[in-house]
């Protein structure tokens, strides 16, 4: 698992195992978030076995799949509600940690200025200035 930290309160990081939810307790997170649809690679755990791994160590769970379908209103506005919603550090996850940094990015819109999201995921490795058209807006 290679854990990037975006903010205080985000996390993310590629495709995770159920045996690696006990790490992430043990780092303090409260929530996990799956921005991985099922099924995109016959080597992914099915999001249900990271789900009883996560309610077995007390963390709560947060299926937000972004597939081909792309991003839209509602994805963001689940990942806002989780982020907002947690009582401690939240951690997303995806293939690579992309579309789970996409999100959140999307996410703050209006919540922090543009330039700010942007250095941010950019400090974790992710290139987001293509929203930057997006994230000016509420």
């Amino acid at each position: 698992m290679d854990l990037k930290r975006i903010n205080e309160h985000v996390s993310v990081s590629g495709q995770i195992q159920p045996e690696d939810v006990a790490t992430l307790k043990s780092l303090g997170f409260v929530a996990i978030v799956n921005n991985r649809p099922d099924g995109e690679s016959p080597d992914q755990p099915a999001g249900a076995e990271i789900e009883a791994a996560a309610e077995a160590a007390g963390l709560a769970y947060h299926a937000i799949p972004l597939g081909r379908e792309g991003v839209n209103p509602d994805l963001v506005e689940r990942t806002r509600a989780v982020i907002e919603g947690s009582d401690g550090p939240v951690f997303c996850f995806c293939r690579s940690g992309t579309r789970s940094t996409t999100l959140w990015a999307l996410s703050q819109a209006g919540q922090a200025e543009a330039k700010d999201i942007i250095s941010q995921a950019a400090e974790a490795g992710y290139d987001m200035s293509h929203l930057a058209g997006y994230l000016g807006r509420n």
